[in-house]
């Protein structure tokens, strides 16, 4: 896939204008866009379709957790938006994944879901502190295993877990892996990242890029020096 492709970048911002103010500075070199829990609860869908007539493909990653029902219809919701990606998450267990899955397969326009299993902010410790003794690493594929005969065959994971994966599930699985940063960027409240080209080169079928572009001084250029490290890693 070019470059762009790969490439989402994260709108956490509180409002739409300042969102939007960031998509308009990077001009056409992006093609997807992440609407996280903050913009869209500041936003509401309007954000959502707003992208969406600027023909941009839509991630909405809201991480929907709770019983069968109502997780079947939120998916249901989001799927009316016109989302490209849509995020539940893998702990709800099987039942809410199946009805997660059977809500997008009967939308009219099906979203493709994404299992979230660990978030990349979680260390060992903190893991530990929920009652999980295994490792971040153990717990995402176990996590994933579960999505996966749930029948959702999309995963997010931190780059550290991305390449165990991508060899568990195989080349039809979709991975999409935040936690990404350049050598020079701080980790923020990141605890499991990865460079974008070591990510990719990992298995990583997208990377979610957030800080490192919105908080650039330039954040064309960021996005631009980003692309170029995914072609070259496409390249190698």
């Amino acid at each position: 896939m070019p470059a762009r492709d790969h490439l989402i970048v994260a709108l956490d911002f509180p409002t739409a204008v300042d969102a939007l103010v960031l998509v308009d500075r990077l001009e056409d070199q992006i093609l997807w866009y992440k609407v996280g829990l903050e913009l869209y609860l500041a936003a509401g869908p309007s954000i959502v379709e707003s992208l969406r007539s600027r023909g941009f493909n839509v991630f909405v990653d809201l991480k929907l957790h709770d019983i069968p029902n109502t997780v079947a219809g939120a998916v249901r919701s989001l799927s009316t938006l016109g989302a490209s990606f849509v995020t539940v998450h893998a702990a709800g267990g099987r039942p809410m994944l199946l009805a997660a899955a059977e809500a997008a397969a009967q939308s009219t326009h099906p979203p493709q879901l994404l299992a979230v299993t660990v978030l990349t902010s979680i260390d060992p410790q903190t893991l530990a502190e929920t009652g999980v003794l295994d490792s971040p690493a153990g717990q995402v594929l176990r996590l994933g295993a579960l999505a996966h005969a749930a029948g959702i065959n999309g995963l997010v994971c931190s780059p550290q877990e991305v390449a165990q994966v991508r060899k568990t599930f195989g080349p039809e699985s979709t991975l999409v892996v935040p936690g990404i940063r350049l050598a020079t960027s701080a980790p923020d409240d990141q605890s499991r990242t990865a460079t974008p080209s070591a990510a990719l080169a990992d298995g990583a079928s997208y990377i979610v890029v957030g800080r490192p572009i919105s908080q650039s001084a330039n954040p064309a250029q960021a996005a631009a020096n980003i692309l170029d490290q995914i072609a070259s890693a496409d390249e190698q």
